[in-house]
């Protein structure tokens, strides 16, 4: 973990952004998932999908205690962050069931890689309520499963799937360097000046690509 900076004010300006946006962004999974769940072929399908939302509200209900706990409202340390979360779902619509289980597995796995590599950067109270929200493996587990059987049913499927994690990665990342410059959040945990910031968004990014093109590897998937 990086120190606090010297100047704990600023250092809690920063923080206060990286946890609106990780409690609007965990309230939008439960919203998105528990909507998406209306495209379940089965019933199974479906409590598989609202199991998930349900682990995704817990995760809410955490970082919102710990907003509270430092005598922050949620709302306004959620509202900044509302219009480009709400944005990114709104280009990124799942046509249909398969679309939605692709949907989840990447923005989970690519939103865990993210905040884990911004937990190198924060407190150690700040990092450990990080590795508790994104160490929940059995809902990407479940996914990872799902989609397997749906590819193995459906070999054509491969194609299509591959086309759409591609468009959603691109979307994310996009999203990610957005959030990530916009409100200097990464940056300014990290305690660097704006051009290491930039390099530190460039290094991360790229991490995440990586990482997504080994997960699209191993579902048989080019990344």
């Amino acid at each position: 973990m990086s120190p606090i900076p010297d100047d704990p004010a600023r250092y809690n300006s920063f923080l206060t952004d990286l946890l609106g946006v990780m409690a609007y962004g965990e309230l939008s999974a439960f919203e998105r998932l528990s909507s998406d769940a209306r495209y379940s072929p089965t019933l199974h399908d479906r409590a598989v999908l609202g199991r998930i939302a349900v682990v995704e509200f817990q995760h809410y209900e955490l970082v919102r205690a710990r907003l509270e706990a430092m005598g922050l409202d949620t709302e306004a340390a959620m509202l900044p962050f509302q219009p480009s979360v709400d944005h990114f779902h709104e280009r990124t619509r799942p046509a249909d069931w398969y679309e939605s289980l692709m949907k989840a597995y990447v923005i989970d796995t690519v939103s865990a890689d993210f905040y884990r590599a911004v937990a190198r950067h924060v407190d150690a109270a700040t990092g450990e309520l990080i590795e508790q929200i994104q160490s929940a493996e059995e809902a990407t587990a479940v996914l990872q499963e799902r989609l397997k059987a749906a590819l193995a049913d459906d070999p054509r499927l491969a194609s299509r799937l591959a086309l759409w994690a591609r468009r959603l990665l691109g979307e994310a990342l996009t999203q990610a360097q957005r959030v990530s410059l916009e409100h200097a959040f990464l940056g300014g945990l990290s305690g660097l000046d704006d051009a290491g910031a930039r390099e530190l968004v460039r290094a991360l990014t790229a991490e995440l690509a990586t990482n997504h093109s080994r997960r699209m590897a191993a579902l048989g998937l080019a990344g």
